[in-house]
């Protein structure tokens, strides 16, 4: 056999193996790891923070300098031309991480569409919280612990780094001074069919959360709880103790929205949710409460999970979900800031009894099921109706004859 039908041959040989159809398929996705630095190392990462500041300010400076007198945007590459041979004057960082910083500093200008973006600062009572990006083959790993920059860092929990392949990521510090190994890992998900069909959910204050089958998240004022307590130790000056307060809290929610999302991902097929705006209600008098919840990080763990587990997640509009009788369509029910007291009602054409949430999620499921069923010019049945606002319809230059007149 010739050379050439050799490699042919080698080549098409995998697509003759059998193929496993009772497998689940497998997905690739990335995960952030957050492994906690031991205290040895804050010294060393706080000192290359400082470096890391300087070069962003530096990047900011030239590039909107560029900007004002070339009208050009400096992409990452153009500060990396702009700060070769920065190595020389920093003891902590090097090239690798620079050019991150660079990258970095580029896609958020971009992003935000400014001629210059905030400072970092490094000292005084409104210092930028420490960050140290790096690129994956600058952090190397050595026994339990990892060499990044000369330096040698050990981790807590430095078991789940084992047989991960990780890329680009970065130290980070929390608003205690505490520091963070942020490691973003390529993971295998296997996706699996849930054994029940469709889900809405309801987002609400009472319960964060509530399902079109009764199941309900309640809420548990993780802030509002402790409110008082960091009021207190603000007043008496003690800011480290209001600060554990605060990071006490937010990991309190964290951990019951993970909870409840994966609990719903791992038993329905199709997820339906509200989308109600938690950044508008955040104006209101409800603000705290709207925060506390933790609408919109519930909304993105569902749907990242949903991906990774071969879920169908929907967001669908919840006008008139709450007012809607989930048995006859008719708006029967309580509407308006003073009727949030009424949690259980009673239909007045069809005499269905309803708690309040769970119609409302049942509504929301029906909504993504009978827009997902119409097409084209087909009528739709949907029991929620929509805006009922009337719409003039003007003829092209009646408003201009008008004035002229």
């Amino acid at each position: 056999m010739k050379k050439q039908d050799v490699s042919s041959h080698r080549r098409s040989a995998p697509a003759e193996a059998p193929v496993k159809r009772n497998e689940p398929n497998a997905g690739l996705f990335t995960r952030t790891l957050r492994l906690k630095v031991r205290p040895e190392s804050y010294a060393w990462l706080n000192m290359a923070a400082l470096e890391v500041n300087s070069v962003w300010n530096f990047a900011n400076e030239r590039a909107s300098t560029a900007l004002g007198n070339l009208g050009k945007w400096l992409s990452g590459f153009d500060l990396n031309n702009q700060t070769s041979g920065a190595t020389e004057y920093m003891k902590y960082i090097g090239a690798d991480t620079i050019q991150r910083v660079n990258g970095e500093y580029a896609a958020k200008r971009n992003a935000a569409r400014k001629q210059k973006l905030r400072w970092r600062v490094s000292r005084g009572a409104h210092r930028s919280l420490g960050w140290v990006p790096f690129k994956a083959a600058s952090l190397k790993r050595k026994g339990n612990a990892l060499r990044f920059a000369g330096k040698t860092f050990r981790m807590f929990e430095s078991e789940r780094l084992d047989s991960v392949k990780w890329r680009q990521g970065c130290f980070a510090q929390d608003a205690l001074g505490d520091w963070w190994l942020c490691l973003p890992v390529i993971a295998e998900a296997a996706q699996s069919v849930a054994p029940r069909e469709a889900v809405g959910i309801d987002l609400g204050l009472k319960a964060v959360a509530t399902t079109s089958d009764g199941d309900a998240l309640e809420a548990a004022r993780f802030y509002r709880g402790a409110e008082q307590k960091i009021a207190q130790a603000q007043r008496r000056g003690h800011k480290r103790q209001a600060k554990r307060l605060h990071r006490k809290a937010a990991r309190r929610r964290v951990d019951a929205l993970h909870k409840f999302s994966r609990k719903i991902v791992d038993q329905y097929q199709k997820i339906v949710v509200g989308d109600v705006s938690a950044p508008k209600l955040a104006r209101t008098w409800m603000a705290k409460s709207v925060l506390d919840s933790g609408w919109g990080m519930l909304k993105a763990q569902l749907l990242y999970k949903g991906e990774h587990a071969g879920r169908t997640v929907e967001v669908v509009d919840e006008r008139y979900t709450t007012r809607a009788c989930s048995a006859c369509g008719s708006l029967s029910g309580p509407q308006g800031p003073d009727m949030l007291v009424v949690r259980r009602w009673t239909c007045a054409d069809c005499g269905a009894s309803h708690d309040r949430d769970v119609n409302a999620a049942r509504n929301i499921l029906r909504r993504a099921e009978v827009s997902a069923s119409v097409s084209g010019n087909e009528s739709c049945d949907s029991l929620v109706p929509p805006r009922g606002k009337r719409i003039r319809r003007r003829e092209a230059g009646t408003k201009t004859a008008r004035h002229a007149a």
